[in-house]
């Protein structure tokens, strides 16, 4: 079974010289379609329906990526006002893969024999 998830970026602290982000009037959506085993990194409660998960890029701005479970309505709604994911479109990756927001993948142990 899988359902409908929608990712919606926001920039919750911005170092710009004014304190603003020239896109904060816009809407950024990705959708995506999720199995129940990998939507249970997004929603590790259950019965949870949003999940929020930031990202502090360390020069004064920082990211928020909220995740929500929608239908296909809502899904269609946000299709006609959104603005993109601005290039961020790895956060959402990230998040899918391993429940977090990650620059780079986690290192694994090498064994030796």
């Amino acid at each position: 079974m899988s359902a409908i998830y929608s990712f919606e970026l926001t920039m919750s602290n911005r170092g710009s010289w004014n304190g603003q982000w020239s896109g904060q009037q816009k809407r950024y959506f990705i959708h995506k379609r999720i199995g129940d085993k990998s939507a249970r990194k997004l929603m590790p409660r259950e019965g949870q329906n949003r999940q929020s998960f930031f990202y502090n890029f360390g020069d004064g701005w920082s990211a928020n990526v909220a995740v929500t479970k929608i239908d296909g309505k809502t899904k269609r709604e946000q299709v006609k006002i959104n603005a993109g994911f601005c290039g961020y479109d790895w956060m959402v990756d990230s998040i899918i893969w391993y429940g977090e927001i990650l620059t780079e993948a986690p290192k694994t142990e090498a064994t030796t024999a």
